[in-house]
Parts: structure tokens; C-alpha cells; sequence
């Protein structure tokens, strides 16, 4: 299957009526938000139903390698000013609690883009799980021992964590460009029809689903008993994570392509309407929303008062959402390319990539650069930061550990392909997945 990607907020939700396509396309003329030429087929009728068997496994799909060398590179390292947690050492994919999960697309409910796991300093592939025919625009989640992760070719795959070999897959027809979630035993994904399932995370049998109508591409949040999910339908759903009951729902004026944010009793929407929405997260009622000029799909990074995030603008922006005002704004001096990564934030520094080709380093408290570090292609993926180092994958098909002080390369793997899909991390591994096929895992080799 072959797609027409990249731009966020460039999406089109193909199966809406044909009311809601006239409305959509007259805002998207109106706002800046063009559809793409994205080409998807017609749902199965069983995938429609949401059928609770998940199908036959197809084991052929599976590819495992043994622990071998990886073409990664190294270079010299000057620590961050911050201690970087200690090294540690996973055999067996397990961790100490509070390690060994990466349950939501940015790893948290505040989005940061933090791991809680360290992960080993010239970290090796330690297996490649190969999709015949497949494509991942998606990111991975980790909880339990077990990768899950959408692709493009209708597949909904669980893999074991250790060895890469597959679990279950579940089929939907037209595929998945969204990162799941995954809490108590379920997991939680929306499809490019606009379903949204929830599944059994050991089986793969569906519980309860629910149709958007449009292309749901953002990844799930939680808030006390709710699951939370935006669509690019323009509405936020909050409903009840065992049952699938809408609690409430939120819409605005344009598409959604953001992952909700959540702050204490707060969620945080940045949408195609080029507003910022801070929502009541108990109601589902706004208590306030921020001009922020440029559309964007980018999902909002929380840290303390502050939230990160940048647009298709070209700008990366900092508000203080407690008082619902900007702070601060960064543009590059001389690039004016969209930002489609979201930002990850830690040790007074905001990571993001750009389509400029460059990773941005900028002063979380100022808004000032601090380095960059240039790529070969464009970066549509998010950062994740570990200890003093951060990740991110590009559209050059290599996946660059920078340091997050400096901005200098210390770690580099070429898998080709290219990436728009971020890393997850948990269990002291680095699990990652390309347009080629391929899910990589990287770790502590084998001595």
C-alpha cells in the first residue's frame, strides 16, 4: 500500500458523509489545511462489525534475528549538565517497576517525551521484525514485555518485547497511522476509517468500539476511569475506558491530530484551528483557549506551568497555561519549514524536530537556541529523551542518539526506509518501526 504523506493538519477523513466533507474542505480552504492525496481502500465487513475473534496468525511475517552488531557509530560524549540515570542492564526485557512501560505515545500523560528507563550507552539491535509489504507511519507502545504497534497494511500487531516474535494481530482494512494505549489489561487504537477499538491487550479480542467517521491518526490519553481520544472529525471523546460510554465530547472548528495532553485536571488540545484549547478534563467544557496563529498537529509537551509545542508556522511555541498567555516564541533565523514532530522536554531543554532537516535544541525558560544538529531529510518523528541523550528517527532512514547538552552525535544506526514514527522505551530497550517494515529493537548486546 502506498500513501501520500507527510503534512499534519493535510489529512483527509475520506469516509465522513458527504455534508461533512463540504464543511471540512471549506474550513481546510479557509484555515490553511488542504487534504493530501492519500489513497485507502473499503473496510471488510467483519472489520466493520469490529469482530471479537482476532484473525489466523501469519507466522511468515515474523522475522527474528539473533543479537548481532549493529552498523551503529559512536563518538565522543560530553555529559549534560545532569546526571544520566545509571546503566542498566535487561536480559530478559523485564525492569524494575516504573521502567517497563511506555503506555502512551509520549511515553506519559503530560507528553514530555521522558523515559522512565535508562537505556544501555552504544545500544545494539537486538532483533528486526519484518512486515512483508509493510509501512509504519506509527509509534510503538511497551507495557508488560509486549511491543504494539499499527501499519498501514490493516495490521494491529503484539510482539514479545524479548525475541520480536509475534503474538497476535488484529485486521482492520484500511489501517493504522495511530500510536496506541495501552492501561488494566486493555489496549486502545483508532483507525485511518476512523474506528476507534479497544482490544483485549493478551488476545487481541475486540471489548467495545465506536465510529468517528473520520481519520483518526493521534494516539489515546487517560483520566481517572476515561480514555480520551481526538479525531480529525473535529471532536474530542471522553468516554469510559471499560465500557466505551461517552462521558462528554468536545469539538472545534477544524480537524484534531494531536494526542490530548493532560495536567492535573486539565487537557490540552493544539488543533488545526490554530487555537490552543485548555479543557476542563472532568466537564469537557473550555476554560480557556490561546491564539496561536498557525494550524498544527503537534502534540502539546507539559512541564510544571508551561506547554510546548510548535505548528505548521514554522514556530515553536511556550505557554504559561495556568494564566493562558504566551510566553515565549522560537523561529529558526533563516528556515521557515513546518514543524510536524512534537516536542520532548527535560533538563531545561525543549528537543523537537523540523522539516528543515534539522534537530532544535532551544532554552525551555527563554526560548533561546541552544544548538542544532543537522540531518539529511526531513524529521516528521518526536524525540525521546533518556537520561542525558536524546533519540529521534528521520526521514534519512537513521535513528541519531544526540547529546542533549551539546547536540553532538554520539550514537547513530542506519536501517534505510525512513522514519515518521517515533521510539518508544521501556525495559532498558529502544523499540522503533519504519516505512520499509521493519520494527527494530535496540538494547544491551549480548557480552
Amino acid at each position: 500500500m502506498t500513501t501520500s504523506i507527510r503534512s499534519q493538519c493535510t489529512r483527509a477523513p475520506w469516509r465522513r458523509s458527504l455534508v461533512g466533507c463540504v464543511a471540512w474542505l471549506v474550513s481546510a480552504v479557509l484555515l490553511g489545511c488542504a487534504p493530501s492525496a492519500d489513497t485507502v481502500g473499503k473496510p471488510s465487513g467483519e472489520a466493520a462489525k469490529h469482530a471479537d475473534a482476532a484473525p489466523e496468525v501469519d507466522k511468515d511475517s515474523v522475522t527474528t534475528d539473533k543479537p548481532a552488531p549493529a552498523n551503529a557509530t559512536t563518538s565522543a560524549e560530553t555529559p549534560a549538565a545532569d546526571t544520566s540515570p545509571p546503566k542498566q542492564i535487561v536480559a530478559d526485557g523485564k525492569a524494575a517497576e516504573g521502567n517497563a512501560s511506555w503506555p502512551v505515545f509520549r511515553g506519559n500523560a503530560l507528553a514530555d517525551g521522558v523515559a522512565a528507563s535508562p537505556l544501555d550507552e552504544n545500544p545494539a539491535l537486538l532483533w528486526k521484525h519484518a512486515v512483508k509489504d509493510g509501512m509504519f507511519e506509527s509509534t510503538p507502545i511497551i507495557h508488560d514485555g509486549t511491543v504494539y504497534v499499527g501499519g498501514l497494511n490493516g495490521y494491529f500487531y503484539a510482539l514479545d518485547l524479548v525475541t520480536g516474535n509475534e503474538k497476535w494481530k488484529y485486521h482492520s482494512e484500511l489501517g493504522f497511522r495511530a500510536p496506541a494505549a495501552i492501561r488494566d489489561g486493555l489496549v486502545y487504537i483508532g483507525d485511518t476509517e476512523g474506528r476507534f477499538f479497544c482490544l483485549d491487550a493478551a488476545t487481541g479480542e475486540s471489548k467495545w468500539g465506536f465510529s468517528t467517521d473520520a481519520e483518526i491518526n493521534a494516539g489515546a490519553n487517560f483520566y481517572k476511569d476515561n480514555v480520551i481520544i481526538g479525531s480529525q472529525n473535529g471532536s474530542l471523546y471522553c468516554n469510559n475506558a471499560q465500557t466505551g460510554a461517552e462521558v462528554w465530547k468536545y469539538s472545534i472548528d477544524n480537524m484534531i491530530q494531536c494526542s490530548p495532553t493532560i495536567v492535573e485536571n486539565r487537557v490540552f488540545l493544539a488543533g488545526c484551528d490554530s487555537i490552543l484549547h485548555i479543557i476542563d478534563v472532568e466537564t469537557g467544557q473550555r476554560v480557556a483557549q490561546v491564539e496561536i496563529q498557525d494550524p498544527t498537529g503537534v502534540t502539546p509537551a507539559a512541564a510544571g506551568d508551561r506547554i510546548y509545542f510548535a505548528t505548521q508556522g514554522a514556530r515553536v511555541m511556550c505557554v504559561d497555561w495556568r494564566a493562558a498567555k504566551i510566553v515565549w516564541v522560537y523561529e529558526h533565523a533563516t528556515k521557515n519549514n513546518p514543524h510536524q514532530s512534537s516536542p520532548a522536554v527535560s533538563q531545561g531543554l525543549v528537543v523537537i524536530g523540523g522539516r528543515d532537516r534539522m534537530v532544535h535544541g532551544i532554552k525551555a525558560d527563554s526560548g533561546e537556541e541552544a544548538w542544532l544538529f543537522p540531518t539529511r531529510r526531513n524529521i516528521d518523528g518526536s524525540p525521546v529523551i533518556v537520561g542525558n541523550r536524546a533519540y529521534i528517527g528521520g526521514g534519512d532512514g537513521r535513528v541519531y542518539g544526540l547529546n542533549l547538552a551539546s547536540g553532538e552525535k554520539v550514537w547513530e544506526y542506519e536501517a534505510g526506509g525512513d522514519f515518521v514514527g517515533s521510539p518508544a522505551v521501556a525495559a532498558g530497550r529502544l523499540v522503533i518501526a519504519n516505512g520499509m517494515g521493519d520494527i527494530l529493537c535496540f538494547g544491551t548486546p549480548d557480552k
